[in-house]
């Protein structure tokens, strides 16, 4: 028999692990050819003639039947004149649109590997990742060409050219038929390859199966579909595709449940997006924290009112602050403001705040179906029951097979057992409710994006007036978290703030760029020379504190 506090936390004593409190699905049969576009397009729902995808810009639109046959177009003319094999590694840059979901769908019914890209990193830093992966082609716009044009042997793949010609083209036939099992392809196979910086370090290729994500689309549309989220909602997509939320929100969850998307492309604009949730009827918008900001501000500006259908705004990236989350309640008393928690490395979203109670929420919600969870001390490794804080790690069918061409950091990722750690301190409630304390790891939260200090310490270090530099992180309200230098200059120089800052203008992606600079006479060390970047946090707020005092 099952104690009381399991019944309300999922934990259970004998293991000092967390189980979800969701109904649990059966997982899909996972047969020996089974692929992600063969298990979403056998569903029932997905014969349904209403839209799945609606171009917000042209109100261009895909029914679930149109979805699939210009995914098997897509693919018969990468498999017979682009050449695509099983394993070929396709390199994705591309902003959102109608045929992002098309073209990755396409992608993986071949058997190929998708990689997104953001279309924001640099040339030198797309030469990386290329080097890294050996995409066998690349899949991008004519606008971003100039960044990856020779980076490959073979010549570019224009979306508008092959989209055109799909649609236009009465010689093409379908040879590939997305919805049927591949005889090439197991679910154990690499899927998506995903660059994250994991938990330390630089950007690393996160390898996700077939398996992994058939998983976690599975489990979203079961959970939302058995909280009152149906068919019926619309979602507005201002998620970037190429991000694993974005991706796992809108091409495997939302998919799978037969609901609508509304991509919205183009740069995050809250007018805009007001546009949208009134003219398509939206009810959920999953979103990150410089959103919810925005959001707030226009809302502060216009006096607040109606969203429209808008039942629900889903945040992620890093935790909402609970003076932010009550601005937004005043300003749109209608609509509910919800948290959920994932990682590149767990295919998506490993907790919701689906049926849990209430219309603000301080937690990041509650371990996802199929999904374990640990509390772990952080200097004995033994589990903790609830509300003690350690470091939480994972466990269950859609955590990642690895980091590619890296044991060294999946061993570290992942342990013997299986519990991948993700470096977050957090805690778990009497009601299984999920809550982030702080950050083990040493990445930097910009807007949501991750970045890795050690690669922004490599290229200041290259500076010929800089001694000594550790990259940390300084609170910003929209952003989240902006990167901050600390300089220690060399003897004789009078470098200054805007010096660092332009001379990193055109190094990294803009996500990346340092944003605020000060100058020590020495970097804090542990003994083994570790930078004590939790010393250098501390002295940027003390500093900022007397910033704001000054101003007042």
């Amino acid at each position: 028999m099952l104690s009381e506090e399991y019944a309300t936390s999922g934990y259970r004593t004998s293991t000092g692990v967390y189980h979800s409190l969701l109904p649990s699905p059966s997982l899909p049969l996972l047969s020996p050819a089974l692929t992600l576009p063969s298990y979403l397009f056998s569903l029932p729902l997905l014969s349904s003639p209403q839209p799945c995808f609606i171009d917000a810009s042209t109100g261009t639109s895909l029914t679930f039947p149109s979805l699939r046959h210009l995914v098997s177009l897509a693919a018969s003319s990468l498999r017979s004149h682009h050449g695509l094999k099983p394993r070929d590694v396709v390199l994705l840059v591309a902003p959102n649109s109608l045929y992002f979901p098309v073209l990755s769908l396409a992608v993986l019914s071949l058997g190929s590997v998708l990689s997104p890209a953001n279309p924001l990193l640099t040339r030198s830093e797309f030469e990386s990742q290329i080097q890294d992966c050996s995409p066998s082609l690349i899949v991008t716009t004519k606008t971003l060409s100039s960044k990856l044009i020779n980076l490959i042997p073979k010549p570019l793949l224009f979306i508008e050219d092959f989209i055109s010609d799909l649609l236009t083209n009465p010689k093409l036939t379908v040879e590939v038929s997305p919805n049927l099992p591949s005889e090439q392809t197991k679910p154990s196979d690499p899927a998506v390859l995903m660059y994250s910086s994991g938990t330390t370090g630089k950007s690393k290729g996160v390898i996700c199966t077939h398996a992994n994500l058939i998983s976690m689309a599975h489990v979203l549309s079961h959970v939302w579909a058995g909280t009152g989220i149906g068919t019926g909602d619309v979602y507005a997509c201002v998620l970037p595709l190429f991000h694993m939320f974005g991706f796992s929100v809108f091409v495997m969850g939302v998919l799978a449940m037969g609901a609508t998307s509304v991509i919205v492309p183009g740069r995050f604009s809250p007018d805009r997006l007001m546009e949208v949730l009134r003219r398509y009827g939206v009810t959920r918008v999953p979103v990150v924290p410089p959103m919810v900001v925005m959001m707030t501000r226009k809302g502060h500006v216009a006096g607040g009112g109606s969203l429209g259908s808008l039942k629900e705004v889903v945040s992620s990236g890093a935790p909402l602050g609970r003076e932010l989350m009550e601005r937004f309640a005043r300003c749109f008393p209608g609509v509910r403001l919800s948290q959920c928690y994932g990682l590149t490395e767990t295919s998506g979203p490993v907790t919701l705040c689906d049926g849990v109670e209430g219309r603000l929420h301080a937690s990041i919600g509650r371990i996802i179906p199929t999904m374990e969870a640990k509390i772990m001390d952080i200097s004995s490794g033994e589990s903790l029951a609830i509300n003690n804080i350690g470091e939480l790690c994972l466990r269950g069918p859609p955590v990642m097979q690895g980091y590619l061409k890296n044991k060294e950091a999946t061993s570290l990722a992942i342990d013997k057992e299986g519990w991948l750690h993700t470096g977050d301190l957090c805690y778990i409630d009497s009601h299984g409710c999920v809550y982030v304390v702080d950050r083990i790891k040493e990445l930097i939260k910009y807007k949501a994006y991750q970045v890795a200090p050690v690669e922004l310490e490599e290229i200041l270090l290259a500076h010929q007036e800089i001694q000594d530099v550790a990259v940390t992180s300084h609170p910003d309200e929209e952003a989240g978290e902006i990167p901050m230098a600390c300089v220690v200059r060399k003897a004789g120089s009078k470098i200054k703030e805007i010096d660092i800052i332009t001379f990193m203008q055109d190094k990294v992606a803009p996500y990346k760029k340092i944003r605020r600079v000060i100058f020590l006479e020495s970097i804090p060390r542990s003994p083994s020379g570790k930078i004590l970047r939790w010393r250098l946090r501390s002295r940027s707020s003390k500093q900022n504190k007397i910033e704001v005092q000054a101003r007042l």
